[in-house]
């Protein structure tokens, strides 16, 4: 394992080791030991017990955070007729049809999140081996295939994150950056917790909410109580 800069030992003798706080404290904690020269983000990590070999305990979706993560995705709508002009004035940054897809396939990916229409998913079909391994199909859970481009759209831009259960039940996201108030992080942190517990699978047993833990980039993680 890689030694930790004094900086960060510094930042992590802060922190009580093994000590769960509550949100209020642990994002206060988590901004006073942010050590780097630039608005860090601020990130949260949930260990469920879920047992993620069967497909009724994979989760999978988005949620718009209440104050956003404190940076706008470039999108791109996949498109065509009427729901072009649809899309551009949602404020969409590239919209196209099976030309852009032409693009793609020359190696063009120019862009962070795609929302498509249902009429164009056979044509994104076949872009799958692409778009597949960097996360960017998109995905009637993740509200990415629909007919509410505008919607779509307007929510991206507004601070919806997608989220998705790694093989070992863990889900993580970003939740806001450093240079936002303490409240905020605390409400973004709050509706992805509520989120959680809405979603949480009849079949999962045992403890739900293993861990919950916090952190800037490149800093000390916090472990947060459960509410």
């Amino acid at each position: 394992m890689a030694k930790r800069s004094k900086k960060y030992q510094e930042a992590a003798a802060l922190i009580e080791k093994g000590k769960a706080y509550p949100i209020d404290e642990a994002v206060a904690l988590v901004k006073k030991t942010s050590k780097v020269n630039f608005d860090a983000s601020v990130d949260v990590v949930f260990k469920l017990g879920l047992d993620t070999r069967h497909a009724d305990q994979q989760l999978r979706g988005a949620v718009v955070l209440p104050h956003g993560t404190g940076k706008t995705k470039k999108v791109l709508v996949v498109t065509q007729g009427a729901k072009v002009e649809e899309a551009k004035a949602a404020g969409a940054d590239v919209v196209g049809g099976k030309e852009i897809l032409e693009d793609i396939q020359k190696g063009w990916l120019d862009f962070e999140v795609m929302i498509a229409t249902p009429d164009m998913m056979a044509e994104l079909g076949k872009l799958g081996r692409i778009l597949g391994p960097k996360g960017l199909m998109p995905n009637p859970k993740t509200g990415t295939v629909t007919m509410d481009v505008a919607k779509a759209v307007q929510e991206t831009k507004a601070g919806k994150v997608t989220y998705r259960t790694d093989k070992d039940g863990n889900v993580h996201m970003p939740i806001g950056r450093i240079s936002f108030d303490d409240e905020k992080i605390a409400e973004n942190f709050k509706t992805v917790y509520d989120l959680l517990l809405r979603i949480k699978p009849s079949s999962a047993k045992g403890t739900y909410m293993k861990n919950i833990a916090i952190s800037s980039t490149m800093g000390p993680s916090v472990k947060v109580a459960s509410m």
